[in-house]
């Protein structure tokens, strides 16, 4: 970057116009710091992009993703997966402090990067309380690629023990595609049944692709 003009450099982009005059690979190049022989910082930081599939993708990758991308050793590695955990972090806190349907959006980009990077499917439930505040969010059940077994008891017992007022379901598709399918439809039902049971709404299940973020709950499917 250093044969770049001054007003062009990421960093002197950023003081002089903010870090919203940088593109995406200006800004990861800023974390990044450095290339590798024969690799500048900017062309390393679009590769890493690409190979993610942009912000969403990096934010949501798994350790093993970063360990495969040429030129990001374990000293990068670590810093962008401190970043990753201070967004997840900061989205868990405002949805503590906040209740749930107050910020839809938190609550999706939350999901997203919680369960957009398994490459198995992952069954996970955010309990709240009576004011729709995050108690909780928890993995419960993981499956292959395709399904996932999810057993209702288990959800009511973790409800009543955290004395849950109400709870948001999500699962990923690995696949991408964030359409639900009758299966996730039929599963809604059968949990929402047994949950109410026990006096704890379910407000929303949430299909995690890759990209994208489906409420069933703005589909009326809830």
């Amino acid at each position: 970057m250093k044969d770049l003009p001054a007003d062009q450099r990421p960093r002197e982009k950023l003081l002089a116009r903010g870090p919203a005059a940088l593109a995406d690979a200006e800004l990861l190049a800023l974390l990044l710091r450095t290339g590798t022989a024969g690799t500048g910082v900017l062309a390393l930081a679009q590769q890493v992009l690409l190979r993610c599939g942009g912000y969403a993708g990096l934010l949501a990758a798994q350790p093993a993703t970063l360990q495969g991308i040429k030129g990001l050793g374990p000293a990068k590695q670590a810093e962008l997966m401190a970043v990753m955990e201070m967004a997840r972090r900061a989205l868990a806190q405002r949805l503590r402090d906040e209740p749930v349907f107050d910020s839809p959006a938190a609550v999706k980009d939350y999901l997203a990067l919680k369960l957009g990077g398994h490459e198995r499917e992952v069954f996970a439930v955010l309990f709240v309380d009576a004011q729709h505040r995050l108690l909780s969010l928890e993995e419960m059940f993981h499956g292959s690629l395709s399904q996932t077994s999810v057993y209702p008891r288990e959800v009511v017992k973790r409800a009543l023990a955290l004395n849950a007022a109400a709870v948001v379901l999500a699962h990923n598709h690995p696949s991408g595609l964030a359409e639900p399918s009758r299966a996730d439809e039929f599963l809604t039902q059968t949990l929402r049944s047994a949950l109410a049971l026990v006096d704890v709404r379910v407000l929303d299940h949430v299909v995690v692709g890759r990209g994208q973020v489906v409420s069933m709950a703005e589909r009326g499917l809830v």
